[in-house]
């Protein structure tokens, strides 16, 4: 059931995105292989690589975690609800995909404040008839819009899971820690709150090349340590952190990541180092790979 946010004027639309500057959103689809970006999101994330050209695995084990965690809620937890907040760009499989296709009849509420999101938002909404999909547009830092739009297609009766894949490092403390409290308290027992962030507490060199990359750009990061992610958890009241608590997300209930689509080798190698992101299989990592954080807990 498409959100009141899909009505929005088209022409409007066009004008609040700026392709004149990299954006967020498109730097990471340039990573996942997406085609909803521009030359100055390519030349941003060209940049990154250059800074660490490995750097790509942070982003592509930040959403095979987001993967792991929705089956894992679907399928160990029977959790049918999911409140993803910080949607990004529809690229590759999505939380509603991963979760109808172990529980059909799930509810998925995606959340975003970004035109270049919603220009694509309808692509999120491709639900299963047993299920239902929505698309909010909505700021993090509105906690009370959100659960108020959320409730028209999610049952707060009933346990919800939180989703904040790789938002959080872009959020000041005084807002971050607050909201998760805030939005965690509206949700029953039994809800879950499943978090990634980018730290520069294990590789503090590569990690602050890239963050000039980006913040050369405009960007902003917030870098958190183990600690600061795990008060996410231990300051949400009710809140108790999952095994295996806060760990590198290529640690968090690892299993293989999908392979890459096949390409012929000529073909593989006439592709720049962009293009080639999206045929290299990232089940080649190693703990000098990653600087995300991975962490899930349960509401009592």
């Amino acid at each position: 059931m498409p959100g009141d946010a899909l009505s929005q004027d088209p022409a409007e639309l066009r004008r609040r995105i700026d392709t004149s500057k990299a954006h967020p959103a498109r730097v990471y689809d340039v990573f996942l292989g997406g085609k909803d970006n521009y030359p100055m999101d390519r030349a941003a994330a060209a940049a990154a690589l250059s800074a660490n050209p490995r750097g790509y695995l942070d982003v592509r084990h930040n959403r095979d975690f987001m993967r792991r965690a929705v089956t894992r809620l679907a399928r160990r937890d029977g959790i049918r609800q999911f409140l993803d907040i910080g949607t990004g760009l529809p690229t590759g499989e999505n939380v509603h995909q991963i979760a109808q296709r172990i529980a059909p009849d799930a509810r998925v509420v995606y959340v975003d404040h970004d035109p270049v999101v919603l220009a694509h938002a309808r692509a999120l909404l491709t639900s299963g008839p047993e299920g239902r999909t929505d698309y909010i547009d909505a700021d993090f830092h509105q906690p009370k819009s959100i659960l108020e739009k959320a409730a028209e297609t999610l049952d707060f009766g009933q346990p919800v899971a939180l989703v904040l894949a790789a938002i959080l490092h872009f959020v000041e403390d005084d807002a971050a820690y607050p909201v998760i409290r805030e939005l965690m308290d509206a949700l029953p027992a039994g809800s879950h709150l499943v978090l990634s962030h980018l730290t520069d507490e294990i590789h503090p060199e590569p990690s602050r090349a890239v963050q000039r990359t980006y913040t050369e750009r405009g960007f902003t990061f917030v870098f958190r340590s183990r600690a600061e992610v795990e008060r996410f958890f231990t300051d949400t009241p009710g809140v108790t952190l999952d095994e295996p608590g806060v760990v590198p997300v290529h640690h968090w209930h690892p299993d293989p990541a999908p392979l890459p689509p096949a390409i012929d080798t000529a073909d593989f190698d006439a592709l720049d180092d962009i293009e080639k992101i999206r045929y290299r299989d990232i089940n080649d990592v190693t703990d000098a790979d990653i600087n995300v954080y991975g962490a899930s807990g349960r509401k009592s």
